[in-house]
């Protein structure tokens, strides 16, 4: 469940108004209904708030009869204006609504939630190397850090931070681990685009540093 998930108000069907308006006239194209991006924008925003989990967007364009194309360029428009208080994350063909930042510490009052929850500087340095690095094997991982990363690892996995996302076609078909929708709600990211650049790397080819500075990750419970 999203944190703070409220139920924004009923967009009228000529735009929704969060950071700009979606009046702006876009190309639809045959099999579409004549509806374009800014005319699919809010019934995206009603369906993404309606699912019980983040909204597949193949399964968005069936549900409003278009093509996928027009469902990808109504995300789009999202992620850059979202409605107000909320922001739009997209994980791989996934979409979720979650409340902006900025309204993060309201949100946590309401529900009665501690302000934050801190990781372990491990748990942080294994998280930064699975958000910069994914697709990642465990093995890639303590490769990297030069220790055993089992306990990191499963506390990421624990506050779902990180999951299997599949398995590597080598030897053993080790797991690969990458980063879950549940990592873009607490740091407050739409995507895994909005991350900072990492730092350049350690000259020292003995031991790499991972990526630092990561911001806090509030707790989930």
């Amino acid at each position: 469940m999203n944190e703070g998930r409220t139920s924004p108000p009923t967009p009228p069907l000529k735009g929704l108004k969060g950071r700009g308006d979606y009046d702006t006239p876009f190309p639809s194209g045959k099999g579409d209904g004549g509806l374009g991006p800014d005319r699919l924008a809010p019934h995206l925003v009603a369906l993404a708030f309606a699912a019980d989990e983040p909204l597949d967007l193949a399964d968005a364009a069936r549900v409003l009869g278009v093509r996928r194309a027009m469902v990808e360029a109504a995300a789009r428009l999202l992620i850059e204006r979202p409605p107000l208080g909320l922001i739009v994350q997209r994980v791989g063909s996934r979409l979720q609504l979650a409340s902006a930042p900025a309204s993060a510490e309201y949100v946590r009052r309401l529900r009665g939630l501690d302000a934050e929850v801190r990781l372990s500087r491990a748990a942080l340095e294994v998280l930064a190397i699975v958000a910069y690095r994914q697709p990642v094997t465990r093995a890639e991982i303590e490769s990297i850090r030069g220790v055993n990363g089992d306990r990191a690892l499963a506390t990421l996995i624990g506050r779902q931070l990180i999951e299997e996302v599949g398995r590597k076609e080598a030897v053993g078909r080790p797991v690969l681990f990458g980063t879950t929708m549940a990592f873009l709600e607490h740091l407050g990211l739409r995507s895994l685009e909005d991350l900072p650049s990492p730092p350049e790397r350690d000259p020292d080819p003995g031991r790499p540093e991972p990526p630092s500075g990561q911001p806090e990750v509030p707790s989930s419970s």
